[in-house]
């Protein structure tokens, strides 16, 4: 919110009572209350994005000397604050119906806030003359809108419930008198700013190094045939959500219950680690076992020792609590190249590009094409 706040084991075998992104960079089918699919899998409704970036290249118009701002950083925010609006209707103009209120902030301890916010804009913004609510996809609160607010869409009105609008206003409030976001310092900065809380610098630049990690698509030109049917599949999951015991040779699905951390996939419809892989080799025609361990007896295994470098496109990647023995495997990816795999990797994540290095105990690999 802008301005004045308050501040494992990936996939095992299914057992009853036991443990946004690639982001709509492409238009796909519209699926979910607007989340784009498809070719480009992602948690992030298109028309959002449109405006994300948008107000990316708009922003240096009104902030001459911000440096650095880009989409990732806005969809960072906009993923904390409101989760993309989805579950909205998003016109094509950009408006978000219905709006997008915070808690009455008067010092209830609802939601977290513990101070009382005197009413600014008589419920112009935030529909009460009551208090004063945090407002749209950005969550500013009236006051600190009065002073950040821009017409985005070019309708001559500066809305906090307009897309546009939203994503131009938090544009300019973190790029500031002109900060360098490219700079990690800077950038921690103006999330601060935005909300007075290191936890939610960390979880918003989290979102931000993810974002940014899905808008760089990775180059497939020498990569064909089943090799390239596994990973378009398993690329095209991206922004799908993890669930625990979730995902199987057809596709998507809804999990299992329970995690060793206790986390339920009974109502998330996704993958798991192992979920994801049998989903991306049975589109190349390769059937797999259903959890990680067994799918590193298939195909030729690739050690540890020999390093990631021994990799190649397509491979499955295997991580361990104890290297060296396979029964201990709890974590597998797909290898893209580059350091790089497909990961779905925990409870509360989504499919997602990370570095081979992301998951600790790496345990080699396994060819099977």
């Amino acid at each position: 919110m802008a301005l004045l706040m308050f501040a494992a084991v990936c996939c095992a075998a299914p057992v009853g009572n036991a443990i946004s992104a690639y982001v709509a960079l492409k238009t796909g089918a519209q699926e979910d209350g607007g989340i784009a699919e498809g070719g480009s899998a992602a948690d992030i409704p298109a028309r959002m994005l449109t405006a994300y970036k948008k107000a990316a290249a708009q922003v240096r118009k009104y902030v001459p000397k911000c440096q650095g701002m880009r989409w990732p950083i806005l969809a960072g925010i906009a993923k904390v604050e409101s989760h993309h609006a989805i579950g909205r209707n998003i016109a094509g103009n950009g408006d978000i119906r219905p709006k997008i209120y915070g808690v009455l902030l008067n010092g209830s301890g609802a939601g977290g806030n513990t101070t009382v916010f005197p009413d600014t804009d008589n419920g112009r913004w935030d529909g009460t003359a009551t208090g004063e609510r945090a407002v749209g996809p950005f969550q500013f609160l009236p006051s600190t809108w009065e002073g950040a607010g821009e017409d985005g869409n070019g309708d001559k009105t500066a809305d906090p419930h307009n897309a546009d609008d939203a994503a131009l206003g938090a544009a300019m409030y973190l790029c500031g008198n002109g900060r360098d976001l490219g700079q990690r310092s800077q950038l921690k900065a103006a999330v601060l700013q935005y909300n007075h809380s290191s936890e939610y610098v960390a979880n918003v630049v989290g979102w931000i190094d993810q974002y940014t990690a899905a808008a760089k698509d990775p180059d497939l030109k020498k990569v064909t045939g089943k090799v390239r049917t596994v990973i378009e599949t398993a690329l095209a999951q991206r922004g799908v959500p993890y669930s625990w015991g979730g995902g199987n040779a057809s596709g998507m699905s809804y999990g299992i219950c329970c995690s060793p951390n206790g986390s339920s996939g009974t109502s998330v419809k996704g993958f798991d680690c192992s979920g994801l892989t049998q989903y991306a080799y049975a589109r190349a025609g390769i059937s797999l076992p259903r959890v990680a361990a067994d799918q590193a007896g298939v195909g030729r295994r690739i050690p540890a020792r020999s390093g990631a470098g021994a990799l190649k496109p397509g491979d499955l990647v295997f991580y361990a609590d104890a290297p060296g023995r396979d029964a201990t495997i709890y974590h597998v990816g797909i290898y893209l190249g580059s350091g790089q795999m497909v990961n779905a990797p925990r409870p509360g994540a989504v499919v997602r590009l990370d570095p081979v290095s992301a998951m600790p105990g790496y345990a080699g690999g396994a060819r099977l094409l």
